[in-house]
């Protein structure tokens, strides 16, 4: 850190992870004093600071602030798995008297991104700085990270009313392109946040589930554009 335009902002990421409710930097000896309500893992803090700056354990083992494994991936990501499997089952069901797999996949990206939405607008301040750990645009353009659960209920509104579909698919396939290519980008390096999927409401980690949940989005928009 160089300046107080460093403090600040260094202060301010802290502030943002769950748990922290106190922050005190000091510019001089180039060390924060982190005050927390219950256990955060360094490998968390670490990944919410820019890339330009660098956080250890001053006694030099890290082992102490490690993220307990308190719940397997499974328990963790259990409310995602249960939310796919009911928009599986709704999009079916609507289909199941005049089956149409090609109907009931536009159900079915119509209700994921209606859902979803709804959970990013329950926190609509918080979620923006949630996202952009991980999406590119939205950590280039601060606006875009706001735009999105708007983005994804309009998305959905024209998936269920069967309006612009070409544009709909066109557009998903961008937007959770770049996404999905903030998720790899973040899986590869091995950091330890939470994923935006779901909003702030659920703590959701960063997974392999993540990057399939856009990928299945991903394969049902190329399919239905060349159907």
């Amino acid at each position: 850190m160089t300046c107080q335009g460093c403090v600040a902002s260094v202060s301010e990421k802290l502030m943002r992870v769950d748990g922290v409710t106190e922050v005190e930097v000091d510019l001089a000896s180039s060390s924060a004093q982190i005050t927390m309500d219950h256990h955060v893992g360094l490998s968390y803090l670490a990944a919410v600071l820019p890339d330009k700056y660098g956080i250890s354990n001053p006694s030099g083992s890290d082992t102490s602030m490690d993220l307990p494994e308190e719940k397997s991936k499974w328990v963790q990501l259990r409310p995602l798995f249960l939310i796919f499997a009911y928009l599986f089952g709704a999009a079916i069901l609507l289909r199941v008297k005049e089956w149409n797999a090609n109907e009931a996949m536009l159900d079915f990206m119509g209700l994921f991104y209606i859902v979803f939405s709804f959970f990013k607008f329950l926190d609509l301040k918080g979620f923006p700085d949630s996202f952009a750990m991980y999406d590119p645009l939205a950590r280039a353009v601060p606006f875009y990270g706001w735009l999105y659960p708007f983005i994804e209920l309009g998305l959905g509104l024209l998936f269920l009313m069967r309006l612009q579909l070409q544009f709909a698919l066109i557009a998903t396939i961008v937007v959770l392109g770049i996404t999905t290519f903030g998720v790899t980008k973040t899986l590869l390096d091995k950091k330890s946040i939470r994923c935006a999927c779901l909003g702030t409401a659920l703590k959701l980690p960063m997974t392999e589930a993540t990057f399939i949940e856009n990928a299945i989005m991903l394969v049902m928009a190329f399919w239905m554009l060349m159907a």
